[in-house]
C-alpha cells in the first residue's frame, strides 16, 4: 500500500480574496463618520438635567431614558459607561451613590455656575485671572488670546 500525499488546492481562491478584502476596508473607512445627531455625553446630560429627582438619576433609569428617546442601548452600553464616567471625572456630573458606572448621577451646580458666566465673557479678554474669579479654578476648554497691541 502506497501512501499517497493530497493534491494541493488551487491558488486562485487566495488571489481573489485579497481584493476583497480591500474592498472591505474601503467601505469600513467610509462607514467611520460620525453619526449624526448630538453625541452620548450630550445625551446623558440631557436626560440628567430633565430629571426632577432631588436624589439624582440612576443608571438604569438613564438607560431606559435614552431607550425610550430611540438610542440602542444595548449596542452602546459600554458608551454609555465610558460616557458617564468621563463626565464624572470633569465635573459636569456628580455621584451621588456607588462607584465607577453604576449608581446615582446629579448635574453639578457649581461647575455649571462658573462656566454659565464664564462663556458670557467675550473671547479677547478672557484670562486666567478671570477664570479664577468664578471659583471653579478651572481653565477655560478653548484658546484665549489677549492682544497687547
Amino acid at each position: 500500500m502506497a501512501e499517497t500525499a493530497p493534491a494541493a488546492p488551487p491558488m486562485a481562491p487566495a488571489a481573489t480574496k485579497a481584493p476583497a478584502n480591500k474592498a472591505k476596508k474601503a467601505a469600513g473607512a467610509a462607514k467611520a463618520r460620525k453619526a449624526p445627531g448630538p453625541s452620548v455625553a450630550e445625551l446623558l446630560t440631557q436626560a440628567v438635567s430633565a430629571s426632577k429627582e432631588r436624589s439624582g438619576v440612576s443608571l438604569a433609569a438613564l438607560k431606559k431614558t435614552l431607550e425610550a428617546t430611540g438610542y440602542d442601548v444595548e449596542k452602546n452600553n459600554s458608551r454609555i459607561k465610558v460616557g458617564l464616567k468621563s463626565l464624572v471625572s470633569k465635573g459636569t456630573l456628580v455621584q451621588i451613590k456607588g462607584t465607577g458606572a453604576s449608581g446615582s448621577f446629579k448635574l453639578n451646580k457649581k461647575q455649571a455656575d462658573c462656566c454659565t458666566e464664564a462663556e458670557k465673557l467675550p473671547l479677547l479678554f478672557c484670562a486666567a485671572s478671570a477664570w479664577d474669579s468664578f471659583g471653579c479654578g478651572a481653565f477655560p476648554f478653548r484658546k484665549t488670546y489677549i492682544y497687547t497691541d
